[in-house]
Protein backbone atom coordinates (compact mmCIF):
# COMPACT_ATOMS: atom_id res chain seq x y z
CA UNK A 1 0.00 0.00 0.00
CA UNK A 2 1.45 3.62 -0.96
CA UNK A 3 1.07 6.53 1.65
CA UNK A 4 -1.72 7.64 -0.06
CA UNK A 5 -3.99 4.87 0.76
CA UNK A 6 -3.19 4.48 3.91
CA UNK A 7 -3.79 8.12 4.44
CA UNK A 8 -6.99 7.48 2.88
CA UNK A 9 -7.89 4.60 5.16
CA UNK A 10 -6.95 6.44 8.10
CA UNK A 11 -9.73 9.05 7.03
CA UNK A 12 -12.48 6.42 6.54
CA UNK A 13 -12.51 7.45 2.81
CA UNK A 14 -12.22 3.85 2.01
CA UNK A 15 -15.85 2.39 2.91
CA UNK A 16 -15.47 -0.30 0.76
CA UNK A 17 -12.29 -1.89 2.58
CA UNK A 18 -14.19 -1.12 6.07
CA UNK A 19 -16.71 -2.35 5.90
CA UNK A 20 -15.97 -6.02 3.96
CA UNK A 21 -12.95 -5.69 7.35
CA UNK A 22 -16.25 -5.39 9.80
CA UNK A 23 -17.94 -8.08 7.87
CA UNK A 24 -15.52 -10.75 8.20
CA UNK A 25 -14.64 -9.57 11.74
CA UNK A 26 -18.28 -9.62 12.89
CA UNK A 27 -19.28 -13.07 11.14
CA UNK A 28 -16.16 -14.81 13.49
CA UNK A 29 -17.20 -13.03 17.12
CA UNK A 30 -19.79 -15.16 18.73
CA UNK A 31 -23.07 -13.15 19.96
CA UNK A 32 -23.22 -13.23 23.78
CA UNK A 33 -26.04 -12.58 25.86
CA UNK A 34 -27.06 -10.05 27.89
CA UNK A 35 -26.55 -10.01 31.67
CA UNK A 36 -29.20 -12.32 33.66
CA UNK A 37 -29.81 -14.00 36.70
CA UNK A 38 -29.46 -17.40 34.65
CA UNK A 39 -26.15 -16.25 33.31
CA UNK A 40 -24.94 -15.64 36.90
CA UNK A 41 -26.16 -18.10 38.05
CA UNK A 42 -24.47 -20.47 35.82
CA UNK A 43 -21.27 -18.72 36.26
CA UNK A 44 -21.56 -19.06 40.25
CA UNK A 45 -21.89 -22.81 40.00
CA UNK A 46 -19.08 -22.81 37.61
CA UNK A 47 -16.84 -21.19 39.78
CA UNK A 48 -18.08 -23.60 42.60
CA UNK A 49 -17.49 -27.01 40.39
CA UNK A 50 -13.59 -25.14 39.57
CA UNK A 51 -13.22 -24.98 43.29
CA UNK A 52 -14.43 -28.63 44.26
CA UNK A 53 -11.68 -29.56 41.39
CA UNK A 54 -9.07 -27.00 42.57
CA UNK A 55 -9.56 -28.46 46.13
CA UNK A 56 -9.02 -32.24 45.50
CA UNK A 57 -6.48 -31.51 42.18
CA UNK A 58 -4.04 -29.30 43.55
CA UNK A 59 -1.19 -31.03 44.51
CA UNK A 60 1.06 -28.90 47.24
CA UNK A 61 -0.99 -27.06 49.28
CA UNK A 62 -0.40 -23.82 51.34
CA UNK A 63 2.77 -23.11 49.41
CA UNK A 64 1.85 -19.26 49.97
CA UNK A 65 0.27 -17.16 52.27
CA UNK A 66 -2.56 -17.85 53.88
CA UNK A 67 -6.33 -16.56 53.37
CA UNK A 68 -6.82 -13.44 56.48
CA UNK A 69 -10.20 -15.45 57.66
CA UNK A 70 -10.82 -18.12 59.52
CA UNK A 71 -11.39 -21.17 57.42
CA UNK A 72 -13.43 -24.48 57.87
CA UNK A 73 -10.94 -27.41 58.86
CA UNK A 74 -11.21 -28.81 55.58
CA UNK A 75 -9.88 -26.24 53.68
CA UNK A 76 -7.06 -25.90 56.34
CA UNK A 77 -3.97 -25.50 53.53
CA UNK A 78 -6.16 -23.63 51.27
CA UNK A 79 -4.34 -20.58 50.92
CA UNK A 80 -4.51 -17.08 48.51
CA UNK A 81 -2.66 -18.79 45.55
CA UNK A 82 -5.42 -21.71 45.65
CA UNK A 83 -8.47 -19.52 46.00
CA UNK A 84 -6.66 -17.20 42.91
CA UNK A 85 -6.14 -20.49 41.01
CA UNK A 86 -9.44 -21.86 41.40
CA UNK A 87 -11.16 -18.62 40.33
CA UNK A 88 -9.13 -18.14 37.49
CA UNK A 89 -10.07 -21.38 36.80
CA UNK A 90 -13.58 -21.17 37.09
CA UNK A 91 -14.23 -17.56 35.40
CA UNK A 92 -12.82 -19.22 32.62
CA UNK A 93 -14.74 -22.62 32.53
CA UNK A 94 -17.63 -20.08 33.23
CA UNK A 95 -17.06 -17.78 29.91
CA UNK A 96 -16.81 -21.08 27.73
CA UNK A 97 -20.11 -22.75 29.37
CA UNK A 98 -21.79 -19.72 28.77
CA UNK A 99 -20.63 -18.82 25.11
CA UNK A 100 -21.50 -22.40 24.74
CA UNK A 101 -25.25 -22.40 26.17
CA UNK A 102 -25.96 -19.41 24.27
CA UNK A 103 -25.01 -20.92 21.11
CA UNK A 104 -26.82 -23.56 21.64
CA UNK A 105 -29.45 -21.58 22.46
CA UNK A 106 -30.08 -22.89 25.93
CA UNK A 107 -29.28 -19.37 27.90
Amino acid sequence: MSVISIQRIKKGENSLLTTLFMAAVQSTVPSTPEWTPAVGLTMVVCNLVAFVIGRFAIQKKGMGPDLPFSKPTFLDKFGLPELLATGSFGHILGAGVILGLTSAGAL
